[in-house]
């Protein structure tokens, strides 16, 4: 089923409020088992983006690195924002997202008046003045720009983990849950690439001396998302 393209409605909004330099941030990672989390940010402006971009989960994996270059040349600018697993565990997801964001929006060659997020929890804070948008992802094209980009980019990483711990299926799963991936975990055991906080390992009690417990409470609901 064909998908309405993002529009620049939301950026155009703002740039009517007084706002100049309209940013795009979307996250991929937030529900993986393994991996950094990432936040992609994205200035592209008013232009007419490339055919065909949408939020990154609608498209094929080989349609997301076709599409990711040439984002890349056609957007004004873009960062990329982590944080790892280990701060994931340290800070819980709401901190650690708030972290990646800082870090890309940091990372920009300019800093913008406004930040649209993708969601509806404003996960960011001051001190930007951000516009939470349910669907971002599929609706704004600055944010369907930092989807893409940040899917990617994590994607790559992730596959370039895999040779290291072959038994996970990193290049298949990108840390998110699968049968393979619940396999090794429970004959191997978490890597250092695990977030040992996360409920998954609750399912693990082979394992359970490596659970690590988190000494800040995150506002979000673990996610559990599997066995």
């Amino acid at each position: 089923m064909p998908h309405q393209p993002p529009t620049h409605s939301v950026e155009r909004s703002l740039r009517r409020a007084g706002a100049t330099v309209v940013a795009g941030l979307d996250e991929v990672g937030r529900g993986a088992w393994a991996g950094p989390v990432t936040v992609g940010a994205a200035i592209t402006g008013l232009r007419r983006p490339p055919e065909g971009l949408t939020d990154s989960k609608l498209l094929t994996p080989r349609r997301r690195e076709q599409l990711a270059p040439v984002l890349a040349d056609w957007v004004t600018a873009y960062a990329l924002g982590e944080a790892s697993a280990l701060e994931c565990d340290e800070l819980g997801m709401t901190a650690a997202l708030r972290l990646a964001a800082v870090r890309a929006l940091e990372a920009l060659p300019v800093q913008p008046d406004a930040v649209i997020l993708d969601g509806k929890h404003d996960y960011l804070g001051g001190p930007w003045r951000v516009r939470t948008v349910i669907k971002g992802d599929q609706s704004c094209v600055c944010v369907s720009a930092a989807s893409v980009l940040a899917k990617v980019h994590r994607d790559g990483q992730m596959a370039e983990l895999a040779p290291q711990f072959p038994q996970f299926g990193f290049e298949e799963n990108a840390g998110y849950p699968s049968p393979v991936h619940r396999a090794a975990l429970e004959e191997f055991g978490p890597t250092e690439q695990h977030r040992l906080s996360w409920a998954f390992m609750d399912a693990l009690p082979r394992w359970s001396h490596l659970k690590r417990t988190r000494s800040l409470p995150d506002g979000d609901e673990q996610l559990t998302l599997g066995f």
